[in-house]
């Protein structure tokens, strides 16, 4: 099922008229079609119904109107035919209906008054213009009078009448002085809607001579003058006797003095009035009260509100301004004067009336012949509006008939037009307030079906968006329009698209199977045309990463990314804006292909960056906000309030905070007294609190600043505040850190504190030095001292404690009592040797120690602890002595034993015990030895295996460096290890202590070994040390795999392998000369042989034997490969795995030389982990 709507489309070039029935045809304006189609004539440029002109110019009445054929133009005045061709001042302009009246040479405006109407007809009809009616302006004179000076009490009210002269239009009423200056105005003076100037009372400053009404007349450029006004108030102070004489026994005589009064409504009168305003208008009510003091005006509307948005308040109040008033606005308003002896008010009755105005406008119609039509014009109005019909500019009801045409009120019927029934009809809708003329033609037309689209038109639309393909036409009838897609295709139908009656075709979701070729076919029963057009689907353009919210520091760079992904054959261009608006012009901006990035960034670029990409089909945006951040700006306008002598109240107004909340305020003070432009921590608040309250010291000379603190750091210091001094008073605090402490035996030396200058809390700062021995029965010795922070009390007993008290004073008293603090007079040194030293010895390498304490009175100041001195004398097992180096222990406190850690076994010791105090140590005790028992020796210093044999191997050993006792034997522990690094049986052997070498016979021949070797005292072993050797293989078969090599077959065999592998390199070379690619060397690199690949330690291959890596037996298949296997080919007997593999030396009698020393060579046996059999093919290897 098609669907039909009539909805405009954005592609389209045509601008349609709209058509009260169906059937009505669409004109399009398409120039070319225009100029082809017959048209009744249409009015498109006229004067104002109400032209008022300037009389010292030409007059330009506008009449212009379109048709076809063009149409001519004639004009009526004052209800009767115009004949312009004999007037000599008046000229029609060609091709045009516009009159220009000569005024500049000659003629005179007011000659030409009257009532002006325009006709433009053709054959199809004829249109009409509005009734023009010409009024030269005019700017008279003020009639000349004699203008008597005012004599105003004060306090009265006043009234200076302007009266300007009538003119065309009204003028514009202004008050000035003689120096051309506007007259001030307020709510006691202000000029009224007639242009009168009101005094609600009149004070002594109004007098003056040169109260001046002008009046303005736009039109004529004028400005004409009142002759001027004397104003002269009298106050009744000033009533004397000339003033008296001169005013006679006017009631000013005599006055009393000025006396307030309640309000008097000077316009307008009376207690209710009327007011008749049209509709669309501007309404404006006033009302100007007399009374002392000045009143208050106040408006109400009774029974409801005053209209919002419309509603102005103007002059002070006094008048009320309505803007584009309805009939809604009809009502009572009250305005209601006020001060403070009681108020008046006046209502105004409001009565909105409504020139005519249109409901529905007839509009042209385009019918074609045996069609049917409505003309329909409704308008409204207060009182309603009448109606009456013209047709070509006669009223209907004497204009030619028309059988087709029908008359029923604000509509005329048409029926089976014809051609002849064409004609221009004019609906007039007037009341006694003005009046509408509308033209609006029937033009019948007979025209074959035309299409205005161009041919092979383009459209390229985006992806799943609507496509429009237009078919603009025009046909008499009205044609019928198909769509088909392709040259041969079949009519479209169905839900996927939508046929508008303009012809349009609407794809409502574009995809790419409906790009293509369409046909547009047009045909109505005098012929049939059609079209056709082009689409082209596009990909949307879309930005695949978008630019995101940043935060970033002032000064600091970033860098927003908008990266975009569109359709290959559009051209996308990329804008970034700020804040809807422009980038900046500055160089920071750097615009890339991909991003927008900001330089040495300011708070100014704080906002939304947004990045729009345009195509000629799409456009995408996507935004991002920016937050500059920054420290705060400091904090302004500190003041100090609520002044006390110990507390003060600080408040200030926080800074901007710049995008980072503030958290807190720093309050800093300066004492400009006692440290000047030195600034101390105050305190701090939250960063929500603008006020605190301080504590203040006595005799200090405040300043304050504020520092504010975000998360980004702090402000700068606020300005500082003003100064505070505050009143100077006796100290509060005492010094602290108070201390007794003697530097000599015979002295005391008291120590403290001092107080900081703002702690002194007044001038003349001092300190008095107290004490006395305690626990004597003596008085307090004192001494006052200044500028100093130490006193030294000399020929004091040694070590004896005192009680000490520092107390501060200034020129206003002293501080409170100061507490008291035991201190001590000078230390020497301990009398007396601590006794009884007794040593128990725990095991061979700990020890510990007693001793009794000194008496303390020997000790003669501060027990500290007391010190060890021990020594080693001589070793035990080798009775050689040695260099004594003593070591020392402390043991803090009264301590009376201590442990002696870290004693070498089986040697002999000796130790001394001495006491210590704060001046040193006392003398010593007598010195008290002691052995150490034996322990397990060290490891033996080296273990060497030389001369190896088929079947044996020679071992050399050092001794133990420490043997820690009497050594009584040595034990050896050996086994074999195979190839597949397995351990094979462990045999043990006991050497006697006096050995230091042994050959172990009857070994496996081509064996490795590994050995393990420690020494024994009688406590138990020591630690071992290993090593490990290889023995050599058989004689005969090292023979045999010599003479194999040179064995003729074996050489043949060998020739043959190296002539294959001559003719594979010669292959190789001839196909990489001719571009080829040799493709072994890849494969063997993508697939190398995992036997021949050099093996890492970590893969299992043998590492480096010294005794320093290894003391342990290595545990069953350690050494395996990593792969846990063992390869068939691996042989037992091969040399290659240990020792030096084929570059090894023999004797004479075959005998290995080589000795095993863990160097990190490179052996190629032990890097593959194998060890291969005797075969020609390793002879082969050896040779080459």
């Amino acid at each position: 099922m098609m669907k039909k709507m009539s909805i405009p489309t954005s592609k389209t070039s045509l601008v349609l008229f709209l058509c009260q029935i169906i059937s009505a045809l669409d004109v399009p304006l398409d120039s070319k079609l225009l100029e082809e189609l017959s048209q009744p004539p249409t009015i498109t440029q006229q004067s104002p119904k109400d032209y008022i002109v300037d009389p010292r110019e030409n007059i330009v009445i506008q009449c212009e109107a379109k048709g076809k054929p063009p149409p001519s133009f004639s004009w009526t005045r004052n209800g009767t035919h115009f004949e312009i061709d004999k007037d000599a001042q008046v000229t029609m302009k060609p091709n045009s209906g516009t009159l220009v009246i000569n005024i500049m040479n000659g003629g005179k405006a007011e000659a030409y008054e009257g009532v002006y109407q325009c006709t433009a007809r053709n054959e199809r009809g004829a249109a009409i213009s509005n009734n023009i009616v010409i009024r030269p302006s005019r700017s008279p004179l003020w009639t000349k009078e004699k203008l008597e000076p005012n004599h105003v009490r004060e306090g009265d009210s006043l009234v200076l009448h302007c009266r300007p002269p009538v003119g065309l239009p009204p003028p514009i009423i202004f008050w000035m002085d003689n120096a051309f200056q506007r007259l001030p105005q307020s709510e006691r003076v202000s000029q009224g809607l007639n242009g009168d100037l009101y005094f609600s009372n009149v004070q002594p400053e109004d007098t003056r001579e040169d109260y001046i009404c002008y009046a303005r007349f736009n039109h004529t450029q004028t400005i004409q003058q009142k002759q001027p006004i004397s104003v002269k108030v009298f106050s009744m102070d000033s009533l004397n006797d000339t003033i008296a004489a001169n005013l006679s026994d006017t009631d000013i005589y005599g006055a009393k003095p000025v006396t307030e009064r309640q309000p008097v409504l000077l316009t307008p009168t009376g207690s209710t009035s009327t007011k008749v305003e049209l509709r669309g208008n501007v309404l404006l009510l006033e009302c100007i009260a007399a009374g002392l003091p000045t009143p208050v005006i106040r408006w109400i509307k009774e029974g409801g509100e005053l209209p919002a948005n419309r509603t102005f308040f103007e002059n002070f109040k006094k008048t009320l301004k309505i803007i584009d008033v309805s009939e809604a606005d009809s009502g009572n308003y009250k305005c209601i004067a006020r001060n403070t002896l009681g108020s008046v008010h006046h209502v105004i009755s409001v009565t909105v009336k409504a020139a005519p105005y249109w409901l529905t406008a007839p509009r042209n119609l385009v019918l074609s012949p045996g069609e049917d039509g409505t003309l329909i014009c409704r308008a409204n109005g207060n009182p309603k509006p009448s109606i009456s019909w013209l047709a070509n500019g006669v009223p209907i009801a004497i204009a030619p008939e028309d059988p087709s045409r029908k008359v029923d009120g604000d509509t005329i019927i048409f029926s089976h037009v014809q051609e002849r029934s064409s004609a221009v009809y004019q609906c007039n809708a007037s009341n006694e307030y003005g009046y509408l003329l509308a033209n609006a033609f029937v033009n019948v037309l007979a025209e074959p079906p035309r299409i205005l689209t161009p041919a092979n038109k383009l459209y390229q639309v985006i992806a799943d968006s609507p496509a429009l393909l237009d078919c603009a036409y025009f046909g008499s009838p009205k044609p019928e329009i198909e769509w088909f897609k392709g040259v041969k295709g079949s009519i479209l139908r169905g839900n996927e698209y939508v046929f508008h009656d303009n012809g349009t075709l609407e794809i409502p979701v574009a995809q790419k199977n409906s790009a293509g070729t369409y046909t547009c076919v047009a045909r109505n029963e005098l012929g049939k045309v059609q079209n056709e057009v082009h689409l082209e689907i596009k990909d949307p353009t879309m930005i695949i990463k978008q630019p995101e919210y940043k935060v970033i520091q002032r000064y600091g760079h970033v860098s927003f990314e908008c990266i975009i992904k569109h359709d290959s054959t559009l051209l996308p261009t990329v804008t970034w804006l700020k804040d809807n608006d422009e980038l900046p012009d500055d160089e920071r901006f750097l615009v890339g292909k991909d991003n927008l990035t900001i330089m040495n960034v300011t708070d100014k670029d704080d906002g939304t960056y947004t990045c729009i990409v345009n195509t000629t089909l799409d456009s995408v945006s996507a935004s991002a906000v920016l937050t500059v951040v920054a420290q705060p700006n400091p904090p302004f306008d500190l003041e100090l309030t609520g002044q006390l002598e110990r507390s003060i109240d600080l408040s200030w107004i926080p800074g901007d905070e710049n995008n980072s909340p503030i958290t807190n305020f720093v309050i800093e003070y300066e004492d400009a007294l006692h440290e000047p432009g030195v600034w101390h921590y105050q305190t701090e608040v939250p960063g929500t609190q603008t006020t605190v309250q301080l504590k203040l010291s006595p005799y200090v000379n405040y300043s304050f600043r504020v520092i504010a603190v975000n998360k980004i750091g702090r402000s700068q210091p606020s300005e500082p505040s003003e100064q505070y001094l505050t009143k100077s008073a006796s100290p509060d605090e005492n010094p602290a850190n108070v201390q007794g402490i003697g530097s000599e035996p015979d002295n005391l030396v008291i120590t403290w504190e001092p107080l900081k200058g703002f702690q002194s809390n007044g001038p003349g700062l001092q300190y008095k030095v107290s004490w006395r021995q305690k626990d004597v029965d003596d008085e307090w010795t004192s001494v006052i001292v200044a500028n100093v922070s130490k006193y030294i009390v000399s020929g004091t007993p040694t070590f004896v404690p005192y009680e000490v008290k520092v107390q501060a004073l200034n020129d206003l008293g002293y501080a409170p009592e100061p507490s008291e603090v035991i201190g001590h007079s000078g230390e020497d040194l301990p009398m007396v040797a601590p006794g009884n030293v007794q040593v128990h010895v725990i095991n061979s390498t700990l020890a510990k120690v007693h001793w009794d304490p000194v008496p303390l009175k020997t000790v003669r100041g501060h027990l500290q602890g007391y010190k060890v001195y021990y020594w080693k004398v001589q070793s035990l097992s080798r009775r050689s002595r040695r260099h004594v180096e003593k070591k020392i222990l402390t043991f803090r406190g009264n301590k009376t034993f201590g442990m002696l850690p870290g004693l070498e076994p089986y040697s002999s010791y000796k130790l001394n015990v001495r006491v210590v105090n704060g001046k040193g140590e006392g003398p010593a005790s007598p010195d008290k030895a002691f052995n150490t028992p034996e322990g397990v020796p060290s490891s033996p210093s080296f273990l060497k295996i030389t001369n190896p044999t088929l079947d044996s191997l020679t071992l050399e050993w050092g001794s133990p460096t420490h043997p820690n006792g009497v050594l009584i034997s040595y034990t050896l522990k050996f086994q074999p290890i195979n190839n597949t690094h397995e351990l094979g049986p462990l045999v043990e052997i006991r050497i006697p202590a006096n050995e230091s070498s042994l050959i172990l016979k009857n070994l496996n021949y081509s064996t490795r070994y590994k050995f393990y070797f420690n020494a024994q005292t009688a406590v138990g072993s020591g630690s071992q040390i290993t090593e490990e050797a290889v023995t050599i293989m058989d004689e005969a078969m090292a023979s045999r795999q010599v003479d194999i090599a040179t064995q003729g077959w074996f050489i043949g065999l060998m020739c043959a392998v190296a002539l294959l592998i001559l003719i594979l390199l010669i292959v190789c070379f001839i196909r990489r000369n001719k571009g080829g690619k040799y493709p072994v060397k890849e494969k063997e690199d993508a697939h190398a042989d995992p036997e021949i690949q050099p093996m890492k330690e970590d893969d299992g291959t043998f590492g480096e034997y010294s005794d320093a890596e290894d003391h342990k037996p290595l545990k069953k298949g350690s050494r395996t490969p990593s792969d846990r296997t063992v390869k068939k080919e691996d042989s037992d007997d091969s040399l290659v795995d240990y020792g030096e593999g084929v570059n090894g030396q023999f004797n004479e009698d075959g005998s290995f030389i080589g000795q095993y020393s863990g160097k990190k060579e490179k052996e190629p046996a032990e890097g593959n982990e194998s060890s291969e059999a005797p075969s020609p093919v390793n002879a082969m290897n050896s040779f080459v």
